[in-house]
């Protein structure tokens, strides 16, 4: 069993940086591309940022300069810096992950985290 637990959102005022972290648990062989997403109220679910197993990153248009993803494979862990948040970053952040789960199972499956509440308001 495959897990993703998100931490780290949170309230912050305009202008403010979050750091948000990404763990990944459970039955892991190996870990292809970890993403970021976010969903605001009544809109649909958005990719923000993606870093492949070698580190090669892209982002959203709307965070570039802004965000930034990273990595540790040896914890199994996604982050994501954000600074200069303005209002219209409040979403919710899911994680997702590319995981082969054991040595047997030959194909990548997605995992996503329950997510986790980011506000940007004064």
């Amino acid at each position: 069993q495959v897990q993703l637990v998100e931490s780290g959102g949170g309230l912050v005022q305009p202008g403010g940086s979050l750091r948000l972290s990404c763990v990944a648990s459970g039955s892991i062989f190996s870990i292809n591309a970890m993403a970021w997403y976010r969903q605001a109220p009544g809109k649909q679910r958005e990719l923000v940022a993606t870093i492949r197993s070698g580190g090669s990153t892209n982002y959203a248009d709307s965070v570039k300069g802004r965000f930034t993803i990273s990595r540790d494979n040896a914890k199994n862990t996604v982050y994501l810096q954000m600074n200069s948040l303005k209002p219209e970053d409040t979403a919710v952040y899911y994680c997702n992950g590319e995981i082969r789960a054991t040595i047997r199972r030959l194909s990548f499956d997605d995992y996503w985290g329950q997510g986790t509440q980011v506000t940007v308001s004064s």
